[in-house]
């Protein structure tokens, strides 16, 4: 059996720790972090686009609105009205690509 090098033995652990990691981090909500934690709604779905939580619970008073800094936006123009979204937004590194990964997420039940 043939020894492998140094480097190509480096390179297998590396890209092996690499895929183990990226399986690993698969379908989990690092990027966003937890849901609220809130009375008022008891399901939420991530929205990559905009970087903020939106209520999904069909039950709640706030269901379709976006959550952002403990408040409710009942849409995308109420909330791009908050100063501190639009300066965080404009400076965030909000993934907004279309492939492998991107989507939403719902959390809840």
């Amino acid at each position: 059996m043939k020894r492998l090098g140094k480097t190509r033995k480096v390179m297998v652990g590396v890209t092996s720790t690499a895929l183990t990691l990226g399986l690993a981090g698969c379908g989990s909500n690092t990027a966003e972090g937890s849901p609220p934690d809130d009375q008022y709604c008891n399901d939420w779905e991530w929205d990559n686009d905009d970087g903020v939580w939106e209520c999904d619970d069909r039950h709640s008073s706030y269901y379709g609105h976006y959550y952002y800094g403990g408040s409710y936006y009942k849409d995308k123009n109420s909330l791009l009205k908050n100063s501190s979204f639009k300066s965080s937004k404009s400076s965030s590194s909000v993934n907004k690509s279309s492939g492998f990964g991107s989507g939403s997420k719902s959390y809840g039940g």
